[in-house]
């Protein structure tokens, strides 16, 4: 495999685990430090984008069908298939309990040292008040949301720009053993 898919796809799978990581730490108690600032989210998204969309580049680029991905997946070696396979899990383990854990609330503020969040249950949407318990269970489970999906976001990446590398191996070395014709 070239040196650039394996330098995309380990950038890619790095960041998954970071991220996975972190929407983990919204276990402990309190909340993370970086509950009240902006620029994580906006480093993920410059960040994502152009990895996500290299890596879609990469698999049409490839010419491969799902199925040709996934035997290509299963080529690669036994520890980063397990490595991929572990960060998909997790992510969905935390996306379904994140989802599971947090009901009808979401999008918490604070306004004049009071506690909101935005009720989605149906026939009673809006915004009520809640105890500042309350409110750090809705922010943590909504960190965790948006750290988990970026997360299995960079996952997809990896496992396509690693599969598109290792078909992209097999191409060359498939075309260097044919006989030259003239």
């Amino acid at each position: 495999m070239e040196w650039s898919f394996k330098l995309h796809g380990g950038i890619a799978a790095g960041l998954s685990t970071v991220l996975l990581l972190l929407a983990v730490l919204t276990w402990l108690p309190g909340t993370l430090p970086l509950a009240g600032s902006k620029w994580p989210m906006v480093a993920i998204v410059v960040l994502l984008f152009p990895i996500f969309i290299a890596a879609l580049v990469r698999m049409f680029l490839s010419g491969a069908d799902r199925h040709s991905m996934w035997l290509a997946f299963r080529c690669l070696p036994g520890r980063l298939q397990a490595f991929l396979g572990a960060l998909a899990i997790s992510g969905i383990v935390l996306m379904l309990l994140s989802t599971a854990s947090a009901g009808n609330w979401q999008a918490p503020e604070v306004k004049d040292g009071r506690y909101f969040v935005f009720d989605t249950t149906p026939h009673a949407r809006g915004t009520i008040e809640v105890s500042h318990r309350q409110y750090e269970a809705v922010l943590e489970s909504d960190q965790r949301s948006m750290l988990a999906i970026p997360g299995m976001l960079f996952t997809g990446a990896a496992y396509v720009v690693f599969a598109s590398g290792e078909l992209r191996r097999a191409d060359v070395g498939f075309r260097s053993s044919q006989p030259v014709q003239v």
